[in-house]
Order: C-alpha cells, then sequence, then structure tokens
C-alpha cells in the first residue's frame, strides 16, 4: 500500500502562508496548496455557524511522517478542535511521487539523524 496522502485542514485565510511554510520547513509536507476563500458551514457548541474566513489548505505528505505532521498542525493551529484529514493517494505520476516521498522522508530522516 502506498503511504503517499492528501490532508486537508482549513484555517483563518490570514494564517495559511504561514501555517503552509512551518509545514515545509519542518520537512512535514513535500507541498500545500491555498484555497484562499471558502465558505465554512458548521455547527459548533449548538450554534449554527459561518464562516467565510477561512482558507483550505492541501497538503500532501506522507504516512510516514503523519505523526510529525499531525502533532505541528495542532502545535501551530488556533482552532480548538482543528479540521485535520488524511486521504490516501491510490495512484498517482510516479515522478511526482517520488518527489513527494524525496521533499519528505529523506529530508526529515536527515534531520532526525542529526538530533
Amino acid at each position: 500500500m502506498s503511504e503517499e496522502v492528501v490532508v486537508f485542514v482549513t484555517c483563518p485565510a490570514m494564517a495559511s502562508q504561514h501555517f503552509a511554510e512551518q509545514l515545509i520547513e519542518s520537512n512535514v509536507a513535500a507541498c500545500v496548496n491555498i484555497l484562499p476563500a471558502i465558505k465554512s458551514v458548521y455547527r459548533w457548541e449548538n450554534k449554527l455557524t459561518v464562516d467565510d474566513g477561512e482558507a483550505l489548505l492541501i497538503i500532501k505528505s506522507s504516512l510516514a511522517v503523519w505523526s510529525d505532521l499531525e502533532s505541528k498542525i495542532r502545535a501551530i493551529h488556533s482552532y480548538e478542535v482543528p479540521e485535520i484529514i488524511c486521504v490516501p493517494i491510490v495512484k498517482g505520476h510516479e515522478p511526482y511521487l517520488n518527489w513527494l516521498n524525496q521533499s519528505v522522508l529523506i529530508q526529515a530522516q536527515g534531520e532526525r539523524q542529526q538530533t
């Protein structure tokens, strides 16, 4: 089974670029796409809530670094209960998947060996 994943995270739009850069610099994501203007409708604390100040992050990563990725997201996220949804990549363009793995796994392993 392939370990490559796409992770969806919503966050305040104003913080989205900083959020993405932190994930890349921490070597827990190979690429983060930012959809800057989304509207979320949900129930929170028994109230219907509409939030149009969010961005959606589409994060490409690997299950091999899942615990580090989830921990990093939770550490930098401002929400009490952040949306963190992980979906496996079943098939993909092989050169892209190779790059994804090299970006996340090899760099992350190198940093972990140095510490």
